[in-house]
């Protein structure tokens, strides 16, 4: 698969392509993730700007209070939820 977006963006895409399924991490976990510890908030903009969802899982990725955040994948939320307790993760 060929992945294409700005350098930052396809960093973090290609790492969420390593979360199993049935497990995620958080923006934060993510952004440890890519040696880029401080954009969080960052990582959860190249999730939302993700045009390769759900071969790109960003729905594996959550915020640190352990809420969902958002998804900006057909569906919206629902989709996420969705996505999630098919794969076997429990919300």
């Amino acid at each position: 698969m060929i992945i294409k977006g700005t350098k930052f963006q396809v960093k973090v895409w290609k790492y969420l392509r390593t979360i199993p399924k049935g497990q995620v991490k958080t923006y934060k976990q993510v952004a440890v993730g890519i040696n880029k510890p401080k954009s969080a908030r960052a990582v959860a903009n190249a999730c939302a700007k993700n045009p390769y969802a759900p071969k790109v899982p960003c729905h594996r990725v959550i915020r640190s209070d352990g809420t969902l955040g958002g998804f900006s994948g057909h569906g919206g939320i629902k989709s996420k939820k969705k996505l999630l307790r098919k794969e076997g993760f429990s919300l």
